[in-house]
């Protein structure tokens, strides 16, 4: 599969659960969406990746990845009630490569 450099590094800190270099791929001004709440810019995304890891222990698994529409197909797992699901995730890259919008759809 042939994921942009910034999705690669997304999901290998995802897997150590290193909050800090998750957010450090966003932008200053980033958006994610999730669960129905918008959480914007580094810190506040930092604060919502360290809640999630400790609260669902979340994994991701790539299963594919639309290059067109920036989709990424994902298994992920942890111990929410029924885990393990697919998710599709929407993301919005700027020039410099950043991630400026996350958002399932």
């Amino acid at each position: 599969m042939n994921l942009p450099k910034v999705l690669q590094e997304l999901l290998e800190a995802q897997s150590r659960f290193d909050s800090k270099k998750y957010a450090s791929l966003f932008s200053e001004f980033a958006v994610v969406q999730d669960e129905g709440v918008r959480y914007k810019g580094i810190k506040e995304i930092e604060e919502w990746n360290q809640l999630t890891n400790k609260k669902y222990q979340t994994n991701y698994f790539p299963l594919y990845y639309d290059e067109i529409s920036k989709i990424l197909t994902v298994e992920v797992s942890g111990t929410f009630q029924g885990s393990p699901v697919i998710m599709r995730q929407q993301y919005v890259f700027d020039q410099e490569g950043k991630i400026i919008e996350w958002k399932n759809v």
